[in-house]
């Protein structure tokens, strides 16, 4: 069976179903979820998707991301997609969601309600060799000198939202600290 995205307005509120290759040849806005993992370091583990992938292969992104399937929340998709594709099971957190549209050489289009998750995990990723071709983490500093240096390497969706998951990342981490003291 073909995997399906959930077709959704701009409320977030579902309107159907469609398969995930069309649904990116048609630029329809579907849902999707991304993951954030830092380490106690504070640096964020980046992957860099497998050379397979019909669309992005070889690119640089966030630890991992994904749609959700039908009936299942985006906590769940989440959580399922950072163990299938980086073997990690953390703690994670939603901390906000975006519409974004790409068009990619391909002629393929992402056109994304993306909600974005954030954890924290010092575990060595396992990744998924299907999905995943390489991995790092990195710091802030390090990142925006390698977004301007070549943003080309990072997918669209991760050089619209990273400053922003920096800053809550920063913020649940001091409220984690604080709520354990």
């Amino acid at each position: 069976m073909q995997e399906q995205v959930i077709l959704v307005n701009k409320k977030d509120e579902p309107i159907g179903l469609m398969d995930k290759l069309e649904a990116h040849e048609k630029g329809v806005l579907h849902r999707a979820v991304s993951v954030f993992i830092f380490n106690s370091n504070h640096e964020l583990l980046i992957q860099r998707r497998a050379l397979e992938k019909y669309h992005t292969p070889g690119i640089w992104s966030n630890t991992a991301c994904s749609h959700p399937r039908n009936n299942e929340s985006t906590l769940s998709c989440a959580n399922r997609r950072l163990f299938e594709e980086m073997g990690i099971k953390t703690e994670i957190f939603p901390i906000f969601s975006f519409i974004y549209k790409a068009e990619f050489q391909n002629n393929l289009i992402e056109h994304e309600l993306d909600h974005v998750f954030i954890g924290f995990s010092d575990k060595k990723p396992k990744p998924n060799f299907k999905e995943v071709c390489s991995w790092n983490y990195v710091d802030e500093t390090s990142l925006i000198k390698l977004l301007n240096d070549c943003p080309e390497s990072f997918s669209p969706w991760f050089r619209i939202c990273y400053e922003r998951v920096f800053q809550k990342a920063y913020a649940q981490k001091n409220k984690k600290l604080i709520s354990l003291s």
